[in-house]
């Protein structure tokens, strides 16, 4: 029995999404007969090899059940309690996860203010200093997050520029990839690219938003970067007794190209909402609304007039990123049509009539 309408579609969050078929397919295949609980099954064995074809030689998966837990945990076993982590003052692991790092981690987040939610090594050393004071936590981890939070892209070369700076420091480098996919199809390039290959130590490796039902993995792409990690998600509340059904998810996307063709989609319906709406400005038909950020990902981010976008939200829901600007965010998803994008934008046009 169905509880919900399924032709309500909104741009809240790639998170409402369902769950892609082939990857529901996945689970119901991984389904029946027992395996070995806690990671010891076929699923998470194979899922291993899978990751090292993406990723190289070397590397370990650890299967969790969000991206929160793939943060805490994977920031947890790469710092001594004494560390601390530099990240932009717009970082998921700051704004969205309640106090996780802090409170579940025990870590200090040293933030910086960024203009497009990236760092750059002149602003890492902002708070990449006091190393040796007993009064200040220590700064050992750079945490960036790929594709950021307001929908902007590392280059592969920022990205090495940063981690260049970073182990010259002597800190490690952590990779927030709730939306890794989406930046790679953006980049045209393979995951392994602007990862491992790129200095990336230990990486959040995201599945929920590209398709999955839930799951997530730490990656260590440097073994030297992380430690007791096996031992961290146990305690962090992280380790699925039936761990085959997350896995046997992340195999469905990555063994084939299930996460490209996903993340693909959903940026090209990105662009297609910022095009149209473009077009709405250009001709008139769209008034007092203005792109606030480029659209790199797969989110659009715009600034409405009063009114607008609660308007709007009786047909569409979405987020409110900034009240104080009436700036707003649009995410598409890999089940997002080009019928809901047009509807989308037919709204926003009949809404800004309306001012």
């Amino acid at each position: 029995m169905s509880l919900h309408n399924p032709d309500v579609r909104g741009f809240a969050s790639d998170n409402y999404s369902g769950i892609h078929p082939e990857v529901l397919a996945a689970i119901a295949a991984a389904n029946g007969g027992h395996q070995v609980a806690y990671g010891e099954d076929a699923y998470t064995e194979h899922l291993q090899e899978v990751f090292v074809r993406h990723f190289g030689d070397g590397v370990e998966a650890y299967p969790v059940f969000n991206g929160t837990g793939a943060n805490v945990v994977g920031l947890q076993s790469m710092l001594p309690r004494w560390g601390a982590v530099v990240t932009a003052t717009s970082a998921h692991i700051n704004t969205d996860e309640a106090g996780a790092p802090e409170r579940v981690a025990g870590i200090k987040l040293l933030t910086v203010p960024t203009p497009d939610g990236k760092l750059t090594p002149e602003l890492i050393d902002r708070e990449a200093w006091g190393w040796g004071d007993e009064h200040r936590a220590q700064p050992l981890v750079v945490s960036i997050t790929q594709s950021t939070e307001l929908g902007t892209l590392y280059t592969v070369e920022e990205i090495r520029a940063i981690t260049a700076h970073a182990h010259g420091l002597g800190m490690r480098v952590h990779m927030d990839g709730a939306r890794i996919s989406n930046a790679a199809a953006a980049l045209g390039v393979g995951l392994r690219t602007f990862t491992r290959d790129a200095g990336v130590d230990v990486l959040s490796f995201g599945g929920t938003k590209n398709g999955a039902m839930l799951g997530e993995a730490v990656v260590i792409l440097d073994p030297a970067a992380s430690t007791g990690l096996k031992y961290l998600r146990k305690l962090d509340m992280q380790l699925a007794s039936k761990m085959r059904f997350v896995s046997a998810q992340l195999i469905a996307l990555l063994e084939g190209d299930l996460w490209l063709r996903n993340a693909t989609h959903s940026n090209a319906m990105a662009q297609r909402l910022r095009a149209g709406v473009e077009a709405g400005i250009a001709d008139g038909s769209i008034t007092d609304v203005v792109l606030s950020r480029p659209t790199q990902a797969n989110g659009v981010f715009a600034t409405l007039p009063p009114g607008v976008a609660d308007r709007l939200r009786e047909s569409f829901r979405f987020y409110d990123w900034d009240v104080a600007t009436g700036e707003v965010r649009w995410m598409c998803s890999f089940d997002t049509t080009e019928a809901d994008v047009d509807a989308l934008v037919a709204a926003v046009a009949q809404e800004t009539s309306r001012t």
